[in-house]
């Protein structure tokens, strides 16, 4: 939803004027949806198939964003490079004892580094909790249930290279069709990236009865999002310079 851009933006990041980078970038959902606001973007992803999709969304839409393929421990730009970088949906991924040192070398001294991150509240919302459960009847072992409301975790060696500035966390509805809503369930590593093909024939089944039954055509799932803006430290034994 607008909201979850314009919280950034707000905040005086990702705006005109500014370089941003967005690792872990996919198919350029964030860069894609803060171009409005007139930062120049690149984003980096470790899938080739996903930078390619990302490319073609955002020449359709006439906006000179650049992409290219690469981990997030593998980026390579000059230090002093960009106002901000962004990790959406993807911070926990990282290897963190890589990616830190080169987050802060290519920021400037006054640059940030934007954490974000967004799940629905299955305890709270009925959709959300079927939805959740059908995933655990076929996948028991998925560890991205049972979400609550939390800041975002940043592992010791964070500290070691950022400061951190704010957090936030707030509650957030976002609007679904029942084959949108399909699809971003499938598209859930407990689901698309795990289940055999036969069992997502299954599932796929399910689910779409299961939504027949519960869920009227337009609904809103609820969800927290947070956010944690750091700013890198300068001078100090451990960091860069």
């Amino acid at each position: 939803p607008p909201l979850f851009y314009k919280k950034i933006a707000d905040r005086g990041l990702c705006v005109s004027g500014q370089k941003a980078l967005d690792l872990g970038t996919g198919t350029g959902v964030l860069p894609r949806n803060m171009y409005r606001y007139g930062a120049k973007w690149v984003g980096t992803d470790i899938s080739k198939e996903q930078i390619l999709k990302a490319d073609l969304l955002a020449r359709r839409a006439c906006m000179e964003i650049e992409f290219l393929a690469a981990p997030a421990e593998e980026i390579d730009f000059p230090e002093n490079t960009f106002d901000v970088v962004t990790a959406c949906q993807c911070f926990l991924y990282f290897d963190h004892e890589k990616t830190m040192p080169l987050i802060s070398r290519i920021l400037k001294d006054d640059g940030r580094l934007v954490i974000l991150y967004m799940a629905w509240l299955p305890f709270e919302d009925p959709i959300a909790r079927a939805s959740e459960e059908l995933v655990l009847k076929y996948n028991p072992g998925w560890t991205g249930a049972k979400e609550t409301r939390r800041p975002i975790e940043l592992p010791g060696v964070v500290r070691d290279y950022f400061e951190t500035e704010e957090q936030e966390v707030y509650d957030i509805s976002v609007p679904f069709t029942k084959e949108s809503w399909h699809g971003r369930m499938r598209a859930c590593r407990g689901v698309g990236a795990s289940l055999s093909e036969a069992e997502l024939v299954r599932w796929d089944g399910e689910h779409k009865r299961m939504l027949d039954k519960i869920a009227a055509e337009k609904f809103e799932i609820l969800h927290y999002a947070a956010l944690a803006i750091l700013r890198p430290k300068r001078g100090t034994p451990a960091g860069p310079r």
